[in-house]
């Protein structure tokens, strides 16, 4: 049963606002309702605070900044769909917000210490060894094509 909304404090509403608009604007990046990544401007906008009120409370209550936290969605979200699907690094990328792919994979890197083909590569080649082929989901086995 969730909290009465009365019982949050109001930086706990705030955290909590920021992370459902987090989520919708992903949901949308995603499903290409939207082209435009938000910035903790954007997300403070919406709210009707002020950034630095957004930052200081984000930070206070989770421990990172709002821009680590669409970082590290953006990751989370770049690593499922190098995994689940066969869409190129740039397509990815692409779909991320980064126009060029240079940039997304110097973001990805720095994030995660490989590059996102690396990524899929290792990590389609531990499943492959891990599961029978019968229970491979069908892209990571067309996937083996492009990778091969």
């Amino acid at each position: 049963m969730p909290i009465p909304h009365k019982l949050l404090s109001r930086k706990d509403e705030i955290t909590a606002d920021f992370l459902k608009l987090l989520n919708e604007h992903f949901d949308n990046l995603l499903s290409g309702r939207t082209d435009q990544m938000f910035h903790s401007r954007d997300f403070a906008e919406r709210l009707f605070i002020h950034p630095t009120h957004l930052g200081n409370t984000i930070k206070l209550t989770m421990g990172k900044s709002p821009c680590d936290l669409m970082e590290e969605r953006m990751v989370e979200e770049a690593q499922k769909m190098l995994l689940t699907t066969n869409m190129s690094v740039a397509e990815i990328g692409n779909r991320l917000t980064y126009s060029e792919s240079t940039n997304f994979i110097k973001f990805f890197k720095s994030m995660t210490g490989t590059t996102p083909l690396r990524y899929r590569k290792q990590h389609l080649s531990e499943l492959q060894d891990r599961l029978p082929q019968d229970r491979l989901p069908q892209t990571i086995l067309q996937s083996e094509l492009v990778l091969a």
